[in-house]
């Protein structure tokens, strides 16, 4: 298998995931939304901080997707 290849199988695989934690993160805002109309200020810390993380993960995997083209395009 070659190195492009492998790029393409590793990009599609990155990009399920970014859209899955997209998803989740869609989730996470309407849920923070009820609970701060309804008035359960207890709910917006803790989705606060899982939309930050999954935020973290997808910057560090398009970090790295720039960093597989930089490599690749060296080659």
């Amino acid at each position: 298998m070659s190195v492009r290849n492998q790029g393409t199988t590793l990009f599609t695989a990155i990009l399920i995931l970014v859209g899955t934690t997209v998803v989740v993160q869609l989730w996470l805002l309407t849920v923070s939304m009820e609970a701060l109309l309804s008035g359960q200020i207890r709910t917006l810390v803790p989705a606060a901080i899982g939309s930050s993380v999954l935020l973290l993960i997808n910057a560090c995997l398009l970090r790295y997707v720039f960093r597989f083209d930089r490599d690749i395009e060296r080659e």
